[in-house]
């Protein structure tokens, strides 16, 4: 596929001077005076949880950080084009439309500004106008017209929206039907099809974002959720300290990762069994959480409680 890199953009210098109180007027979030109105300016600036305020967070933090292999229609707020959402595309490109005309936006891909959601609504606008076989291999730190704030994805889906998202197994979806691979993106295919861990999202109400995967020597359930770090950590202890954390048989809480600005839980989980055996014990576990969550206003936690906080707080894990 071609590549077409996208356009010239205005340097970060030509962000408009505001009131040192206001909103940065490049998208952070941040105050201006915390920003690029700093001393020496900012060109960098992280947003910790880049797609809060979408319905779909929990969705995009799990195929960003974690699931292989998937796919979702974006839901779009002018809903008159079809994008679809991906989590790697070949040779890691940022956007691509196929040969067939189906336009793709890569969530696992390097970013180079502090905001993976202003990237992704860069990669977005790029894709709406870009012809078949043409590529775009990474969002650069572009910067919006002086006077503007830059596009988020916020700006572009139904925030209410949630992802309806395909889970495959493999990456043959890349291509058109009847088209085979060749060259780099043959190369590219292959050594991603290789990388894969069995993965399946679990299918059940009032679940969501919560995968099945397979790391070859145990099986894990990963299940991003929205809640506060700290308000979701008491909620855990307090499930941990009347021995209801686990999924049932089989399972036990092995920690948590952050990604995103949320918390990630993580249960191990005996692999003889099915993925789908899973979806009703994570069902009865949201219930339990869910109920959890709603008692802490009603009452601190008790000694108990917060001896088994502390042991949750320490069992951060790393993700591979």
């Amino acid at each position: 596929m071609s590549k077409r890199t996208a356009p010239e953009q205005k340097p970060a210098e030509d962000i408009p001077v505001v009131g040192r109180r206001q909103p940065c007027p490049c998208g952070s979030g941040k105050r201006y005076k915390a920003c690029h109105g700093a001393s020496g300016g900012a060109a960098k600036v992280k947003v910790t949880r880049p797609f809060e305020g979408l319905a779909a967070e929990c969705e995009l933090v799990a195929l960003r950080e974690f699931v292989p292999s998937a796919t979702a229609r974006l839901p779009l707020a002018s809903g008159d084009e079809e994008i679809q959402l991906a989590t790697v595309l070949p040779m890691a490109a940022a956007a691509l439309v196929r040969t067939d005309g189906v336009a793709f936006v890569g969530l696992q891909v390097q970013t180079k500004s502090g905001d993976v959601s202003r990237d992704l609504a860069r990669a977005v606008e790029w894709v709406r106008t870009a012809e078949p076989g043409e590529s775009l291999a990474v969002v650069g730190p572009e910067d919006a017209p002086a006077g503007s704030v830059p596009t988020r994805l916020q700006d572009l889906l139904d925030p209410d929206a949630r992802l309806d998202v395909q889970v495959h197994e493999d990456f043959s979806w890349w291509m058109p039907e009847g088209v085979e691979a060749t060259g780099e993106v043959a190369m590219s295919l292959e050594r991603a099809n290789s990388a894969i861990m069995p993965t399946q999202r679990l299918e059940t109400e009032g679940v969501h974002a919560a995968y099945w995967v397979d790391a070859t020597d145990r099986a894990h359930l990963r299940w991003v959720r929205p809640e506060p770090e700290e308000q979701l950590i008491s909620a855990l202890a307090r499930l941990s300290a009347r021995g209801e954390l686990a999924l049932g048989e089989g399972s036990r809480y092995a920690g948590s990762f952050r990604a995103h600005g949320l918390l990630v839980p993580v249960w191990d989980l005996d692999r003889e069994k099915h993925p789908d055996e899973w979806a009703e014990p994570a069902a009865a576990l949201g219930r339990r959480l869910d109920e959890a969550l709603a008692s802490l206003d009603e009452r601190s936690l008790d000694a108990d409680e917060r001896r088994a906080r502390d042991g949750l707080r320490g069992r951060q894990i790393t993700v591979r």
